[in-house]
């Protein structure tokens, strides 16, 4: 490759043309026209897959369990959900399922619908108590009628394994060890483990929100990127997310982040999962995936992430929707899980394992 067609891209490891070459290639994909003209020589994104990577994880941790198991400690999840709504229990479900894959104990509490707030906390007090059970799962959304800052509020920072609590949330900030949200913690082992670039990198993330956007740039932080969080009323926002190397999308809006924002050569973790049932929506995000456009017509409906699908041709990586972050989160949450019960019912072990 001559020296004129620019760098390698340390992201997606193409070689991206200089801003004002003319340069002409087949393959070459050229970036919107509100930028410096460039091109990518690589014609689709690589794919972080996330399904490969909770395979993986799952295989350290069945070895991880069966060593606790060997010294008389079975790592175990009780999830309470509360009421019938579907969405809620087809994620308490595959999260029970999960623990059955690993070897972990589970519980499954199901309050009525019309539970109050004090008989929700003396459930999670009794859980608090409960040692066989190293790790709560309060599902989200809880009823109007119930406080759920109080019920997070209750849940022992020790068991809290999907790190919502205030203790915990205050450790991520000051970067001392503990139970991290789930689906940034995920987002940053498909990160790590397909060696994009963090130290020194851009990264926008979109989205605020105490789950996803607000750990997910301290944990980017953390890891020396240079972070901004942008949200709705972030002005310019194409032109701030043009500028990342690293792009973070939980807006949780589908197709929200248009094509031309993408940074040629960028990596983009795309956290949401949207599902579109308008013919017109689907058609309009789909134009050029007439596969997946057939699929929703079949079955009137799609799982579209916050991400435009045509980012694929821009960018250097991406996660799929689905099959991206949302395996992670889980993942993440059994991996919360054991290391609580290795370090609540052997800490002198977890100590010397440090």
């Amino acid at each position: 490759m001559s020296k004129e067609l620019g760098r390698v891209d340390p992201i997606s490891g193409c070689y991206k043309s200089k801003p004002k070459s003319t340069v002409r290639n087949d393959c070459a994909t050229a970036c919107c026209s509100q930028v410096s003209l460039c091109y990518s020589l690589c014609m689709s994104a690589r794919l972080l897959d996330g399904l490969k990577i909770r395979d993986q994880i799952f295989e350290e941790l069945k070895v991880e369990v069966r060593e606790l198991v060997a010294k008389s400690v079975r790592p175990g999840l009780a999830a309470v959900l509360v009421g019938e709504n579907p969405a809620s229990q087809l994620y308490v479900k595959s999260k029970i399922t999960a623990c059955e894959q690993l070897g972990l104990a589970s519980w499954l509490h199901t309050p009525s619908a019309d539970v109050s707030t004090e008989q929700l906390l003396k459930l999670v007090r009794n859980l608090n108590v409960d040692y066989e059970v190293d790790g709560i799962l309060v599902q989200l959304p809880l009823p109007a009628q119930v406080d759920a800052k109080r019920i997070l509020e209750a849940v022992d920072p020790v068991k809290d394994v999907d790190g919502l609590h205030p203790v915990n949330l205050g450790k991520l900030v000051s970067n001392r060890p503990g139970p991290v949200a789930c689906t940034p913690a995920g987002c940053m082992e498909l990160l790590r483990r397909y060696q994009i670039p963090l130290e020194g990198a851009n990264a926008v993330v979109l989205g605020r929100s105490d789950m996803v956007g607000k750990p997910m740039a301290l944990l980017l932080m953390h890891a020396n990127a240079t972070v901004t969080i942008c949200h709705s009323k972030t002005r310019d926002l194409p032109e701030v997310v043009r500028r990342a190397d690293i792009v973070v999308a939980a807006m949780g809006k589908a197709g929200y982040v248009q094509p031309d924002w993408i940074r040629p050569g960028a990596a983009v973790i795309d956290v949401g999962t949207n599902k579109v049932t308008d013919p017109a929506e689907a058609a309009r995000l789909l134009r050029n995936f007439p596969e997946r456009l057939e699929k929703f017509r079949t079955k009137g409906s799609v799982l579209l992430g916050d991400v435009h699908p045509d980012a694929l041709q821009i960018a250097g990586a991406l996660t799929p929707v689905p099959g991206g972050v949302g395996p992670m989160t889980i993942t993440m949450l059994m991996s919360n899980t054991v290391k609580a019960a290795r370090l609540r019912r052997l800490p002198n072990a977890a100590v010397a394992g440090n």
